[in-house]
């Protein structure tokens, strides 16, 4: 039996993915500050870690104000990489996104590419899985790009994915050796604008998507085909109009 600690393992891709390595037969650890081991404070990590072979780090910053989310990002990963190397762990898994390896001005990308640098310098063998946007966040995705009843988004292509074929992907990653850099998608590319004109027609939101190109993502302005995966990405199955009627906005 493999012990693989999963870093962030009781948020949304973290417990679908302790999940599935547990039914797999692997020994799959949650570990969050709510189980007392906190990868920004370096809190529990060296008890969390012994035993392990692998760590799986989907961990996320509470803030995204750019020097929030690079001290949280470069942090957490040093003092990860350190009680790694300290426990002996042979593969580190992080989840990250696709786009990072392309121009973008965006900081929590940035931060992103600092972790994935860290990383790859660490002397541990590693896996990145490179995910595209999941389709949870289409709300607050068009939230945040609403003025009155008009959400004014890009055209810029997007290839969402769902949440549970994120946490496939990683969890099979963990399982295995390290591959290095993965990309992952769903199964359609459309503009992000049309992404959320159908996420919100469908439930019955009131509100009006228009496109405009001059409009930010997160604040940064962005190319047309940076948010979509390169030849040769993992494409998975679910589409935004099977995985709609099985996921209600929340409260």
């Amino acid at each position: 039996m493999t012990k693989i600690v999963v870093i962030g393992g009781t948020g949304l891709i973290g417990s679908k993915v302790v999940a599935k390595l547990n039914a797999h037969g692997h020994e799959a650890i949650a570990a969050s500050p709510q189980t007392g081991v906190n990868a920004l404070t370096g809190e529990g990590l060296a008890e969390v870690l012994a035993g392990a072979s692998t760590v799986v780090d989907v961990s996320n910053s509470p803030s995204f104000a750019a020097e929030d989310v690079m001290k949280f990002f470069t942090t957490s990963t040093c003092n990860l990489l350190a009680a790694e190397a300290a426990a002996g762990v042979t593969h580190h898994v992080a989840l990250t996104i696709v786009g990072t390896n392309r121009p973008q001005n965006i900081d929590y990308f940035a931060a992103k590419t600092a972790q994935e640098e860290l990383i790859r310098a660490s002397g541990i063998g590693y896996s990145l899985v490179h995910a595209t946007q999941f389709f949870e966040f289409v709300g607050s995705i068009a939230d945040i790009s609403t003025e009155g009843d008009v959400v004014s988004l890009p055209g810029a292509l997007i290839q969402p994915i769902a949440a549970e074929d994120v946490a496939t992907a990683v969890a099979r990653t963990a399982a295995g050796a390290p591959v290095g850099d993965v990309e992952i998608a769903g199964p359609e590319a459309f503009g992000m604008d049309e992404f959320a004109r159908r996420a919100l027609a469908f439930r019955g939101d009131p509100r009006t998507v228009v496109r405009d190109d001059s409009a930010p993502y997160y604040g940064a302005q962005i190319e047309e085909r940076t948010l979509i995966p390169l030849e040769g990405a993992q494409i998975f199955e679910t589409t935004l109009e099977a995985w709609l009627p099985l996921n209600p906005p929340r409260k």
